[in-house]
């Protein structure tokens, strides 16, 4: 029996997938649990149709993810923080400051984006980050601790 799924099953195949079982596991399980639908051939077009439509929405979303991180990518954005007189400063530099650093600087992210590619940032100096924009397209910038 032809079914598709609606959502991942162990061991059958993953959802929007159209698959072959048997007969009894479609209707005693899978049907009725809400894990799949039965692959009649309106149900086909139909599905055809939605993955098509949700093709051309995810290439728009993947653009505007690639245009942001452009945006990123071309800003360096500047972390003011406490320091003592060795140079170390207090604390370290969070997610948290650095969106709101990005966010003075015109571009809205969210602090779980955000990603410090370099080691744990306790001193002054200039480092690595990255943003997270969409699924796979990453944004990467440079941000530089200074002196408050």
């Amino acid at each position: 029996m032809e079914i598709i799924l609606k959502k991942d099953v162990a061991n059958v195949g993953h959802a929007d997938d159209v698959v072959k079982v048997k007969a009894g596991y479609a209707l005693n399980y899978l049907i009725p649990q809400g894990f799949a639908i039965l692959a009649t051939e309106s149900a086909k077009k139909q599905h055809a149709e939605t993955l098509r439509q949700r093709a051309h929405k995810e290439a728009k979303l993947v653009a505007d993810a690639q245009a942001l991180a452009a945006r990123i990518e071309s800003v360096l954005v500047k972390v003011s923080a406490k320091v003592s007189e060795s140079g170390k400063i207090y604390g370290s530099v969070t997610t948290a400051q650095l969106a709101e650093a990005l966010v003075n600087a015109g571009i809205e992210v969210d602090k779980k984006d955000i990603t410090i590619t370099s080691e744990e940032v306790k001193e002054l100096g200039t480092f690595d980050a990255e943003v997270k924009c969409y699924k796979s397209v990453k944004g990467a910038f440079k941000f530089e601790v200074v002196a408050e």
